[in-house]
């Protein structure tokens, strides 16, 4: 079992140039409390839970190159890349680099993305799901074989590349895993099963058990091994110091949300998270990512204490 920290906003306030500061403080952190990796989000914009555009957004694969040089074990990628803002062999390309920089330590996650607020306002043509999803289909192609060839050509609907050349290669033998983030039964999780190393999905446990079941039926159709596909789930994290606590924090998450965040969240003292990741890990869950949005540096070091240390005993 395996713990991931996506990092999802970055503090306001002080002048833009802290701002780095902090986000190497708690990579950091997570590190030295034995996290596997550091995940940040691929947004230009903030996500209206977390303040909206108004709030500080840095850009995705700069923070990670940088975070890649001041840090030497954990991990690192997007949760997750959208298709539609890059072009899929410049994004190969870039992962490369991260790869190049880490000594081995990248990962691509990649989904068809769903912000059209910030595509709007950036200009980025936003199609309907279905082309999303057949865009994905053709980016995974090209990124797999940008990394495992040495002059691969591919002439797809949206994307072609003819003798690409991606020099030098990844550090990662066979290149970086592949993260495919997304539940959809009939087309998400067919792709993981055909291109992907990773799948990322949400929800509780209930949740989680049926589109394991899913993802192991296209393997299954495809002739794949299921256990070549480890199984993530992206959460949020809440730290409580009674169960008393506990409750109110549910309660005003409910009020929030509009609902019981029992998929999206996971809050409880130490003994509560403990149980909560058992059930999930007995659903299917092999890794586990939580993001804190008010959580510290020393936050994420407890964090750590509780679960990474506790498993890994």
């Amino acid at each position: 079992m395996r713990f991931g920290l996506q990092i999802p906003n970055f503090t306001a306030g002080g002048p833009p140039g802290a701002l780095f500061d902090g986000v190497v403080a708690t990579a950091t952190a997570a590190e030295e409390a034995g996290f596997d990796s550091v995940w940040v989000m691929d947004h230009f914009y903030q996500l209206p839970p977390l303040g909206g555009p108004s709030e500080p957004m840095l850009d995705s694969y700069t923070l990670l190159g940088a975070l890649a040089a001041r840090t030497s074990s954990v991990r690192l990628g997007t949760m997750v890349t959208g298709v539609t803002y890059r072009n899929p062999a410049h994004l190969a390309k870039i992962v490369t680099t991260l790869d190049v920089i880490s000594a081995g330590r990248a990962i691509l996650g990649i989904g068809a993305a769903w912000y059209d607020v910030e595509h709007e306002g950036l200009g980025f043509d936003f199609p309907a799901a279905g082309e999303r999803l057949d865009r994905l289909e053709e980016a995974l192609q090209i990124c797999r074989a940008m990394f495992t060839e040495d002059a691969p050509s591919f002439d797809g609907r949206y994307y072609r590349i003819h003798e690409a050349r991606n020099v030098p290669r990844p550090v990662q033998a066979g290149g970086p895993p592949i993260l495919v983030g997304g539940g959809g039964e009939k087309r998400t999780l067919q792709l993981v099963a055909r291109y992907a190393d990773m799948s990322n999905i949400t929800g509780d446990a209930v949740t989680i058990a049926h589109k394991v079941d899913v993802l192991r039926g296209h393997c299954a159709a495809l002739g794949r091994d299921p256990s070549e596909v480890t199984v993530s789930r992206l959460s949020t994290l809440v730290l409580t110091e009674s169960e008393a606590e506990t409750a109110a924090t549910l309660d005003f998450l409910e009020q929030a949300m509009g609902e019981r965040p029992s998929g999206a969240a996971d809050v409880g003292t130490a003994d509560q998270l403990v149980a909560q990741v058992e059930e999930l890990a007995a659903a299917g869950v092999e890794y586990f990512v939580f993001n804190m949005p008010t959580g510290s540096p020393e936050m994420v070091r407890r964090v750590g204490e509780t679960l990474v240390s506790h498993f890994a005993d």
